[in-house]
């Protein structure tokens, strides 16, 4: 198998040195343990399915605002660009940002909340978790198991909140598994924290775009973020003809790279401190992948602001509640009339899972087209 381990710091995770994966597989003879994870979630039918689901606007408000899938698609780009000069593993820290959408339900959030309170008395239903299912059980593409198959450094990764009840459940069925840092208090590897700070880092900032896009921000508004004002005020300067949409891109772009070299510049000192020898020393170090104060407090700033003014905005905010009820209304339809589920799920004796399950690989459009069919209600146009 060929590995190349050219510019992997010592505190990497090394492909050579993976964890392995629940079913024993031959190595590929060209390509590494990450790099075949990436290429099995970029052909899974999940990940397809993230180009129909919602990031902040349900799929029919626009052609042009983030998707699951293209935020998904900046994730990763962002984590590579802030691996290499940390010395990670580009490959794993990729298959990570691809992957960590993988479980979310249709609606966004307002989708998981909804199908959470469904499974109140089920177990609940977290989206990490959600996706680490999808990787291990519910993707059917292999003739002798389910699942994709993964490493468990990139399943790791995907589970980045977990439960204790659920944590608990994963550690007997894989004891010292991907569930036993949420029990012992220890961290992931660092291209999986690396994953975790730039979906924080990408959604900031696109939430920005399509806010101003959608115009349901407007560019004074976003003037009171400083993290965001000062950058605005650098191209303002730098460029005084400038005008429309071009601003708002450059602003973005300046404020992007911010973060990646503020990001790059605290984990640099974070490891200096810490010394790690290895992948296993580094998770044990404690949380390493960082913002500087100053840039952390101005993010928050900013994710306060977006909160406020964007999620909360009485537009998203009937949209999403109608989601919701397509979420309510789809779960308790198909308790009812088990036969209306696919074969595959109506088989299955763990009914509301099997709905849970059902409802969560579902996008915003067959979703939607789902409850029309079974309520006879158009909730979305």
């Amino acid at each position: 198998m060929t590995e190349n381990a050219v510019g992997l710091a010592p505190y990497a995770s090394h492909p050579a040195q993976s964890r392995g994966r629940l079913h024993p597989s031959a190595p590929a003879p060209t390509r590494n343990a990450f790099q075949r994870d990436r290429d099995r979630i970029v052909h899974s039918t999940a990940f397809r399915r993230l180009v129909y689901k919602t990031q902040v606007f349900v799929n029919h408000e626009g052609d042009l605002f983030r998707t699951r899938m293209t935020h998904s698609l900046e994730v990763a780009q962002l984590a590579r660009s802030i691996a290499r000069p940390l010395g990670l593993h580009e490959d794993l820290v990729e298959a990570i940002a691809l992957a960590h959408d993988l479980g979310h339900t249709p609606f966004g959030h307002a989708g998981q909340d909804a199908l959470n309170d469904c499974m109140a008395a089920h177990g609940g239903f977290e989206h990490n978790l959600q996706s680490l299912r999808v990787v291990d059980h519910l993707e059917h593409r292999y003739p002798d198991h389910d699942g994709l198959n993964l490493t468990f450094e990139t399943r790791e990764g995907i589970l980045k909140h977990c439960s204790p009840v659920n944590a608990r459940k994963l550690e007997a069925a894989e004891p010292g598994g991907v569930a036993r840092r949420f029990l012992d208090g220890t961290q992931p590897s660092l291209e999986a924290q690396l994953a975790n700070l730039a979906d924080e880092i990408a959604y900031n900032a696109h939430d920005i775009d399509d806010g101003v896009r959608s115009g349901l921000l407007t560019l004074d508004q976003v003037q009171a973020v400083p993290l965001f004002a000062q950058h605005l005020a650098t191209v303002q300067r730098d460029f005084p003809a400038l005008q429309g949409r071009r601003v708002l891109y450059e602003a973005i772009r300046r404020m992007l790279s911010a973060q990646v070299y503020d990001v790059i510049a605290a984990t640099q000192a974070a490891i200096v401190a810490a010394t790690p020898t290895d992948a296993d020393a580094a998770r044990r170090a404690g949380p390493l992948v960082r913002f500087g104060d100053a840039m952390r407090a101005q993010s928050a700033e900013l994710k306060r602001f977006l909160f406020a003014n964007l999620y909360r905005h009485p537009q998203v905010t009937d949209t999403t509640a109608r989601g919701r009820q397509v979420v309510r209304e789809l779960f308790a339809a198909y308790l009812a009339q088990p036969d209306e589920l696919r074969p595959s799920f109506a088989q299955r004796f763990d009914r509301e899972r099997a709905v849970a399950d059902y409802i969560a690989g579902m996008t915003d459009r067959f979703a939607l087209r789902e409850h029309e069919r079974l309520t006879g209600q158009r909730l979305l146009s």
